[in-house]
């Protein structure tokens, strides 16, 4: 899945291991440079479908052991032993395995960056031993506290600017609160190398707030180079955008 060594790429637009570069690095990555479906995009309300039929997201998640693990590249929680629960997409389940952070965010809405992304990845395993990746994102914008980043951000700073993970105990998924009953959905691809395609991507229309020092303290316990660590955004290239309303008299915007 994800590259976790952080020394393999970074974000620096200029740089030789720059986001314009990952395809280059390693053979194994050129969906990066050369991937139809690749994200993050614009949500555009002129290229939006709103459709009725997806239905609101299904999730099943349960309280399960943690750790949080500081990757370099990003801050990462990650749910052990794929116990914590999961979503139904189109009858598939789709377990959850990790959330991480991302600022600015990496998807926009009719060009408006916010101030912060998270993606909840989940993983459907097949008998063939392959996998097909889900991931659902929550947008925030600068506001009052986030109540479960503040809990979170408590056990990130002991690892700050190190690469290492901290054993949390049991934490609940559901504490993060996320909207359900409106979202973007589209086909794309993982976000850091490998850029892998065929992700499912769900982005809740509902936004959250973070307060500004939260937001600080996730960009001061990466790397350096990752303070800022949002993918540019990636052509649509044709593909289709849907917008799941219950009510179709409201727009996305």
């Amino acid at each position: 899945m994800h590259a976790e060594d952080q020394t393999q790429f970074d974000y620096s637009l200029l740089g030789a291991k720059g986001p314009g570069q990952w395809g280059d690095l390693k053979e194994e990555w050129g969906a990066c440079k050369s991937g139809s479906l690749q994200s993050p995009i614009d949500m555009s309300s002129f290229r939006v479908e709103i459709v009725k039929r997806l239905g609101e997201i299904k999730r099943s998640y349960t309280p399960s052991n943690a750790i949080v693990k500081n990757r370099g590249h990003d801050i990462s929680l990650q749910w052990l032993n794929n116990s914590a629960g999961m979503i139904k997409i189109n009858g598939t389940d789709y377990f959850l395995q990790q959330g991480h952070w991302h600022s600015p965010s990496e998807h926009t809405i009719n060009g408006r960056r916010f101030d912060l992304e998270l993606h909840m990845v989940h993983l459907s395993f097949d008998p063939n031993a392959t996998y097909k990746i889900a991931v659902i994102a929550q947008l925030y914008k600068i506001g009052p506290p986030d109540a479960f980043l503040s809990k979170l951000i408590e056990n990130v700073m002991p690892i700050a600017d190190k690469l290492e993970e901290r054993n949390i105990g049991v934490i609940d998924p559901e504490d993060i609160k996320m909207g359900r009953r409106k979202y973007y959905r589209y086909m794309g691809s993982l976000t850091v190398p490998p850029c892998t395609e065929g992700v499912i991507w769900t982005i809740n229309k509902r936004m959250r707030t973070v307060s500004l020092d939260q937001v600080t303290a996730l960009r001061i316990a990466v790397q350096d180079y990752a303070e800022v660590n949002a993918r540019p955004l990636q052509p649509l290239n044709r593909r289709g955008v849907q917008f799941y309303c219950p009510n179709p008299e409201n727009s996305p915007n």
